[in-house]
């Protein structure tokens, strides 16, 4: 009779949203629960997971549940440990575990009351109450209709207060610090919540019009969330930010919950229209360094730069679950990458349930090795292209940062470079460590003096802002974080080079020019070549490199070690330069006159940086020319090969060799960004082109047999 009921009322629901534009699709929930991540027909196979493949997994969810038994009337957030226990009765039976979620709702749902009546945020992240109301809608038959009643439309009071322009109850203090944004970010704040209540209670009784609003509403939010991140990830792979704390973490459960909640509700595989999420593993698999490592781009806590893990041995069965039949050479790449980079168990208590859930991802094709990959890969959406000399642990990886259409957790650092040999041999110096990381974020990290960049230095410049806090200095940096271009790429079997205009990243009032080209001939060599113009002569320029541990600097050379590996950086442009060392204690970190140390009970370590060798010119000029030579190796390595400048009319260059060969590299200094390469080996010529103005296409996966 009730489910009788159920389906009038989602058909009354359609039929009524047919005369006020209600999408067609609501009509195709289910009217049954559970709906949320589970339904009904998938109940056997989850139980039979839960008793065969998975029971080591399932008992120790259970055990999670039980080891709290006697805290329950304790006040807290108990959504996790609520979704928990609810599994645990579906799939038991025991109906014990049926009252400990009901009850844990109850204590969790005064808690998010109790929060925001003291004008505090229940949580920066949404994931528990996501999983209170999946808890909510598994044991919905179970329960008196007076209780969910009553429990529905209080959570559905506590989104009114926590959603964007929501207005706690009269006298109470705005809620501080509450996560309200939007899909350009992680999307785990409190708007994400309006998909997962609508979709628990409409068509209920509950409260149906707001309901049905949340459900829309938080629909339409996920389709844009994924058109941005789709944008981001193009045919190359991706996520919504390229700093992989983020996009190897919290991220991806965005894309994942309402792809099993939408499957769950209306039996239809979402996933398959949106693919990019399974070509994350290619981006995943071009950040990775020898030892499980990565180069640290943006936001990231520079502690151990170590490949942020945890979240991945999950996220690669969610992919594998998602995409086995649609994208099958994918996921073949995934279930190898699971096993070498990424062999580690499921969590038990935060989404401790979805492994139960993955009834696909035994259909996943065997393990591929990708063999071989190209030299080099230019992820557009991202704004990154990586470079190696080959996937070994003596190899030499570099990332090169211009373009892209992300700004979440980017710092200001247009045309940074990062080089890793057997050792971090550049760094971005700083580091997110810390809660917030005090004012030595925004401060100091995020800002372009941090980075492998150009300063140009404007007295009186006004700061640029960053999300973490004030902003109290402006040391020549750039002023927008997304506004470059890479304006040509190519790679081949003897080289990769990139150029990028960056002039649009330093404010129009001091900055003409600012364009970087960079060729690596693999496997130790780098030719740097910049381009700056301000629009004063006085306004100083200065070129930066940062090291994880003290250089030496010999005349115009930098000598830096890290780990096993050592660079030498010649500066032969500007042939005047001055090289200034600026760190260790107490100046490592150093902006606007200022030391911005580490906040309290951050542990220094070598990736923070040491410090930075500043190249600049001892006289002013409008127009400054930065020509280096970057030669990389182990610490057996005593004095960069023998090479020379040579200058042409219109161009800059520099002749050097490279174990047998002689390589030229030379670029035009005026005009479009050129240049020309000429490798030889004794009289045998290799190459002898010019540099190409063009972005060489890439898509796919991009290994040896293709797409």
């Amino acid at each position: 009779m009730r489910l009788a009921l159920v389906v009038t009322a989602l058909g009354a629901l359609a039929g009524q949203a047919l005369a006020q534009d209600t999408p067609d699709w609501v009509a195709r929930i289910r009217p049954d629960h559970p709906r949320l991540f589970l339904n009904a027909d998938m109940l056997p196979e989850v139980r039979a997971r839960a008793r065969g493949p998975l029971a080591e997994h399932f008992a120790a969810v259970k055990a999670r549940v039980d080891e709290r038994e006697g805290e329950l009337s304790a006040e807290g957030d108990w959504g996790a440990h609520a979704m928990c226990a609810a599994l645990v009765w579906r799939v038991t039976g025991d109906e014990h575990y049926l009252e400990r979620a009901r009850y844990m709702l109850d204590r969790s749902l005064e808690h998010y009351h109790g929060r925001v009546a003291a004008g505090r945020s229940v949580n920066w992240y949404s994931n528990t109450r996501i999983m209170a109301l999946a808890a909510f809608d598994w044991i919905f038959d179970a329960v008196p209709e007076e209780w969910r009643v009553t429990w529905g439309r209080s959570m559905l009071d506590h989104l009114a207060d926590v959603l964007p322009g929501g207005v706690p109850n009269l006298g109470v203090p705005e809620i501080s610090p509450v996560n309200r944004s939007g899909i350009t970010t992680g999307f785990y704040g409190t708007p994400s919540l309006m998909w997962y209540a609508g979709l628990a209670m409409v068509g209920e009784g509950i409260d149906d019009e707001r309901a049905l609003d949340y459900l829309v509403r938080g629909h339409d939010l996920y389709i844009q969330l994924l058109e941005h991140r789709r944008a981001a990830a193009g045919d190359d792979g991706g996520s919504a930010s390229a700093t992989l704390p983020y996009a190897m973490g919290a991220y991806p459960w965005a894309e994942f919950n309402f792809f099993h909640t939408w499957e769950s509700a209306t039996g239809e595989n979402l996933a398959e229209q949106w693919p990019y999420v399974a070509l994350f593993a290619n981006y995943v698999m071009w950040n990775y360094l020898p030892g499980g490592r990565e180069f640290g781009y943006g936001d990231a806590y520079h502690t151990t730069n170590k490949m942020p893990a945890g979240h991945m041995p999950l996220h690669i069965a969610q992919m594998m679950h998602f995409y086995s039949q649609v994208r099958p050479r994918w996921v073949a790449l995934m279930r190898h990458m699971r096993a070498e980079m990424f062999p580690g168990g499921y969590p038990t208590l935060d989404w401790g349930c979805h492994p139960l859930l993955l009834t696909r991802m035994d259909l996943a094709p065997p393990p591929m090795d990708p063999g071989e990959l190209p030299h080099a890969r230019h992820f557009e959406g991202m704004g990154q292209v990586f470079m190696r000399s080959g996937s070994g642990p003596e190899d030499t990886y570099a990332l090169f940062n211009a373009g892209g259409v992300l700004r979440q957790h980017r710092h200001y650092d247009n045309l940074n470079f990062w080089i890793f040999r057997q050792g971090f041999l550049t760094v971005d110096s700083g580091t997110r460590a810390g809660e917030d990381a005090g004012e030595h974020l925004q401060n100091y990290y995020a800002q372009t003096v941090a980075h492998n960049c150009v300063l140009i230095d404007m007295p009186g410049e006004p700061v640029s802002p960053y999300w973490n806090g004030p902003v109290h200095v402006q040391e020549g940096g750039q002023y927008i974080a997304d506004a470059s271009e890479l304006v040509a790429f190519e790679t081949n079997d003897l080289y990769s080079y990139v150029a990028g205009d960056a002039t649009a990243a330093y404010r129009p009032e001091k900055c003409e020019l600012c364009t970087r080209q960079m060729v690596f001939v693999y496997p130790d060599h780098f030719v740097i070549f910049d381009r700056v113009r301000s629009t004063q002569a006085d306004y100083r320029k200065r070129w930066l490199l940062h090291t994880a541990r003290e250089p030496r600097i010999d005349g115009a050379t930098i000598i830096a070690d890290h780990e096993e590996g050592r660079m030498f950086c010649r500066t032969l442009l500007p042939a005047d330069a001055v090289l200034t060392a600026i760190g260790g204690e107490g100046q490592r970190f150093m902006a606007g006159g200022r030391n911005w140390e580490l906040p309290p009970g951050v542990e220094f370590t070598e990736l923070m940086g040491w410090g930075r060798v500043e190249v600049a010119a001892p006289e002013p000029a409008q127009e400054r020319l930065f020509l280096h030579l970057i030669e990389v190796g182990d610490q057996t390595r005593q004095a960069m090969s023998a090479a020379e400048r040579i200058s042409g009319e219109g161009g800059e260059g520099v002749r050097f060799a490279a174990g047998n060969r002689t390589v030229e590299v030379s670029f035009a200094t005026a005009g479009d960004l050129a240049g020309h390469i000429r490798i030889a080996r004794g009289d045998e010529v290799l190459a002898d082109a010019e540099v190409t103005r063009e972005v060489q296409p890439q898509e796919g996966l991009a290994t040896p047999d293709g797409q």
